[in-house]
């Protein structure tokens, strides 16, 4: 059998999956509790090292691509 991770959360009584999966009575799982603070932390420590990762894939001489220059509009895009 193969392992597979599945995304699940605690509703104050019982373990829930956050999509449907068969599972067979008896099957052995393994249970990761990932603390809310933990997934803050670690977030806050990539997003210096992607701003910088960003900053060189685009050199000072690079063009301004404004709004107009879109051929195709992606409609389910909300303008954020």
């Amino acid at each position: 059998m193969y392992t597979h991770t599945l995304h699940a959360h605690f509703d104050g009584k019982q373990i829930l999956l956050d999509e449907p999966y068969d599972l067979e009575p008896n099957t052995r799982l393994l249970v990761t509790v990932l603390p809310d603070q933990l997934i803050a932390d670690e977030r806050k420590e990539w997003l210096p090292l992607s701003k910088k990762r960003l900053a060189e894939a685009y050199g000072e001489e690079e063009a301004e691509y404004t709004i107009d220059m879109i051929k195709r509009k992606n409609p389910d895009y909300e303008g954020r």
